[in-house]
């Protein structure tokens, strides 16, 4: 069987480049041939963002036969009709496609319905969201616009599947949990997954925990914030209720670790300057103003908190082989998001065996149970985060725990349903 999964190839920063790398070595174990068919540039060019990931030294791939052609520019419609044709001359029999910004639903319309015309390959959208988590006005048609091409659509919640219902609100779908798209009456099918752990960061079994703590100043429990920073994953709520924990016990430490989203290039260059003038205007035609994050700064609490000595700040991209240090010195990771959709921070924790605690939004109920896992705050509720922090401590979370909580959570269960019928 030939698989394409189109999507950001490894040369990209990100959850997303991760994620399509770690499904295509999947499918390769699983026997089926792969090929990655990635984007050159995945967004508007005005988007004042470094994409590329430009520190990692090492591939995911190695060890492993999947060509990687990168073809797509979101900025060149010329290219859409080539990606789409490179496709189809592989003859594939399913394409994957990575579903996780409404903007792309422009070329992956063009693509899409060229694959469904010209080819018999089973279309699959592989949603990480429906719903964006920055709402513009054209959000919805875009995201409709594209994913009408799809034969079936892979789920990681069930808000997910709730969101893709109600964006064809006059469709029926067939859910299932195994991958079978046996349906009723020619309906399309979604398949209700989940994020597979990420495995792709190996822990350092040499790894010296305390000394490494004590290499860096940090104190016997540690909480762990990791990835690009955004409003939507909750850092103000994270460095607010640390600073009452801090208040309350002398032994805590927070890791803040990941890149500011939107301080990506160089803001003194004329270009960048163009770029935030053209974004900024396009921003306040289509997104409500709370929306617009740009000026989001949480890690400025800190200082006017008066918690520096309690907090680790690395706040840069994360080469993939410094990442797994900052997970092996953790307790536990905080993921007290204000919305989600699954979170591949929380997948990359369960590879290191390190429990959550997180808000009781999105997909987390489905995969942490409270007290058993990991912790489950309500949002936004600074006091209720405190308290779970609090019992992270007293009570912490076995290890073992962990690994049975997610131990049919693997890549390769996730490819063998890919894979059936």
């Amino acid at each position: 069987m030939h698989i394409i999964c189109f999507g950001p190839g490894p040369k990209f920063k990100g959850g997303i480049a991760q994620y399509n790398t770690a499904l295509a070595r999947a499918l390769c174990d699983e026997g089926a041939q792969v090929t990655i068919v990635s984007w050159t540039q995945q967004y508007p060019a005005i988007i004042p963002r470094e994409f590329v990931d430009k520190a990692s030294r090492s591939s995911f791939l190695e060890g492993y036969d999947i060509p990687v052609h990168y073809l797509t520019n979101w900025n060149a419609p010329s290219t859409w009709r080539i990606t789409a044709k490179a496709i189809a001359d592989l003859k594939p029999d399913k394409v994957i496609l990575q579903w996780y910004n409404p903007t792309q639903g422009i070329p992956l319309n063009s693509i899409a319905a060229y694959l469904r015309k010209h080819t018999q390959a089973e279309i699959l959208f592989d949603l990480h969201f429906v719903a964006a988590k920055e709402q513009s006005a054209l959000d919805a048609r875009l995201t409709r616009m594209a994913l009408r091409h799809g034969h079936s659509f892979i789920v990681h919640a069930y808000k997910t599947a709730e969101e893709l219902k109600a964006l064809f609100n006059s469709e029926e779908f067939g859910l299932t949990l195994t991958g079978q798209r046996t349906t009723i009456n020619g309906q399309r099918a979604i398949l209700k997954l989940y994020h597979p752990i990420y495995s792709l960061f190996k822990p350092d079994p040499a790894f010296d925990k305390e000394a490494w703590k004590t290499e860096h100043h940090l104190r016997k429990h540690v909480f762990l914030f990791f990835g690009f920073i955004r409003k939507y994953k909750g850092l103000h709520h994270c460095i607010e209720a640390f600073a009452q924990l801090a208040k309350q016990r002398d032994d805590v430490s927070l890791m803040v670790v990941g890149e500011r989203f939107w301080q990506t290039v160089d803001q003194s260059k004329f270009s960048t300057k163009v770029k935030n003038v053209v974004f900024g205007t396009l921003k306040k035609l289509f997104l409500k103003k709370a929306d617009d994050e740009r000026n989001y700064d949480p890690l400025a609490m800190i200082d006017a908190l008066g918690i520096r000595d309690r907090v680790l700040v690395v706040d840069r991209f994360i080469p993939n082989e410094d990442v797994p240090p900052y997970f092996q010195a953790a307790d536990a990771v905080v993921l007290f998001y204000e919305t989600a959709t699954p979170s591949g921070v929380e997948s990359l924790s369960y590879n290191f065996k390190v429990p959550a605690v997180a808000t009781r939004v999105g997909h987390f109920p489905e995969t942490i149970t409270d007290g058993f896992n990991g912790y489950l705050a309500t949002p936004k509720d600074i006091t209720d985060m405190v308290r779970v922090m609090n019992a992270a401590i007293d009570n912490p979370i076995p290890r073992e725990n962990v690994v049975e909580a997610t131990k049919n959570m693997s890549w390769a269960n996730y490819a063998k349903a890919i894979l059936a019928s």
